[in-house]
């Protein structure tokens, strides 16, 4: 698999990364999810079957895996999987910001809480860099928000900036209606007279790239982008049987023809058309499914097909509201 340069970082990254939020936890808000998991929710077998994930997405050329403390055991899964697999070219980001408070369950009044203090960041930080260093190369701000306040943190931000002293990449995630504002400030952000982020993990797919324009900014000026939820939690996939979806469906399936793959690497292969995009994450359950996306990696879409797949975005307030609507499972 093609490797590119990850911003001005000096990684060099897969295309294609492994994000862990469907493999660390028994549930999530994927469509099918349950299926996936055959509803078997042991920690041990849960365990082997992100292991087989991994080494499947190793096999496959993928460098990048993406995990998080609210992922449930992600990192633990990561971390045991690392030991064992002795991979040294592994490049790992995690995230800190949200508890995991689901206790194992499918269901639970919460699922995870968010809180961007500094208590949170010490005792997170301690607990992720001792699991997954030293592959542990990016630490991110799970899902910066104005509201979180943590832009205008300055106990957190110096801590972060301390922690990218030690030559941890710094980067945050966004999601929801203001991702692109979030990140236009995030950008202007310095400590010590240097920019605080290195990088930005960041919603995107053919249903939502409204983001676009300030992603390729932030690209040049040499910050590394990954995306997520390229399949819209399964919006982009044939479990989507929402009636409103039949055309977009049905014009996946037609590429997905042509090019003889899923059209889950229709889907994905549109996001990785464009340059400025470094990752684009996996988000696979299954060792079926990280094989498919990858299958993204071998297409080129032309430019009348990306044009297609363009007139496809929903409006970023209907795409957000459909997904908080996305059922735990």
């Amino acid at each position: 698999m093609e490797k590119v340069k990850f911003g001005d970082s000096g990684l060099e990254l897969s295309r294609m990364g492994l994000g862990l939020a469907a493999l660390g936890r028994p549930g999530y808000i994927n469509l099918g999810h349950a299926d996936d998991l055959g509803r078997n929710y042991g920690i041990s077998y849960m365990e082997n079957r992100a292991h087989k994930v991994m080494d499947e997405a190793v096999g496959l050329g993928i460098n990048y895996f993406d995990a998080a403390q609210s992922y449930g055991k992600s990192e633990n899964f990561l971390s045991s999987w690392l030991k064992k697999s002795m991979s040294d070219h592994v490049n790992v980001g995690s995230k800190w910001g949200y508890t995991y408070t689901a206790d194992w369950q499918v269901q639970a009044k919460k699922h995870e809480v968010k809180e961007h203090s500094i208590i949170v960041l010490n005792r997170q930080w301690r607990l992720s860099s001792k699991k997954l260093e030293p592959a542990l190369k990016l630490y991110q701000v799970h899902s910066a928000t104005f509201e979180s306040g943590i832009l205008n943190n300055t106990e957190v931000l110096d801590k972060l900036g301390a922690i990218q002293d030690t030559g941890m990449l710094i980067g945050l995630s966004l999601s929801g209606e203001q991702q692109s504002e979030v990140l236009k400030q995030a950008m202007k952000i310095s400590v010590e007279g240097r920019l605080l982020f290195d990088s930005v993990q960041i919603t995107s797919n053919i249903l939502e790239h409204h983001s676009d324009r300030v992603v390729a900014q932030a690209a040049e000026r040499g910050m590394g982008i990954i995306i997520k939820e390229g399949l819209a939690n399964g919006r982009l996939t044939s479990r989507n049987k929402n009636p409103s979806f039949k055309t977009h469906i049905d014009i996946l399936h037609g590429m997905a023809h042509k090019y003889d793959v899923g059209i889950d690497a229709i889907a994905l292969a549109y996001l990785l058309s464009k340059p400025y995009h470094h990752v684009v994450l996996s988000g696979a359950a299954t060792t079926d499914h990280v094989t498919s996306n990858a299958r993204a990696t071998e297409i080129a879409l032309t430019e009348s097909e990306i044009s297609q797949l363009d007139r496809l975005q929903l409006s970023a307030q209907d795409y957000w509201e459909e997904r908080n609507q996305l059922a735990w499972n």
